[in-house]
């Protein structure tokens, strides 16, 4: 896979580089296994921070698309694939709404548990 950012963009750096992992999955260009490139290595041809990478890499394993071996590299987890990726993205709009509206962690997982019994 072949990844790009762009520093003039409104995005940050990890972001677009999360991005594109999370669309990779989706569109089937990153399989279930496949390992990401090193952070260094990605960083170096990216020019950028490798911690930059790290941050996206951090974001990604938070969400469940990929895992993280130490001293082996990040890997697309096996059951990472486009519902967990639209489950992430709708998760997020969710959280940045409630957000908004002065929710409350625990009062936007209590809404969340709540609409789960339903």
């Amino acid at each position: 896979m072949l990844f790009r950012v762009d520093a003039s963009s409104a995005l940050s750096l990890a972001d677009q580089i999360a991005i594109q992992v999370r669309s990779g999955v989706v569109d089937g260009s990153l399989a279930p296994g496949e390992r990401l490139p090193p952070a260094r290595d990605l960083g170096a041809a990216l020019q950028i921070n490798m911690h930059t990478v790290l941050r996206a890499y951090k974001a990604l394993r938070d969400e469940g698309v990929i895992e993280m071996r130490q001293g082996r590299g990040a890997y697309v987890r096996h059951d990472a694939g486009p519902g967990l990726v639209r489950l992430t993205e709708l998760a997020q709009q969710l959280v940045g709404e409630a957000r908004k509206l002065g929710m409350s962690q625990q009062d936007i997982v209590r809404l969340i548990g709540g609409v789960a019994k339903a």
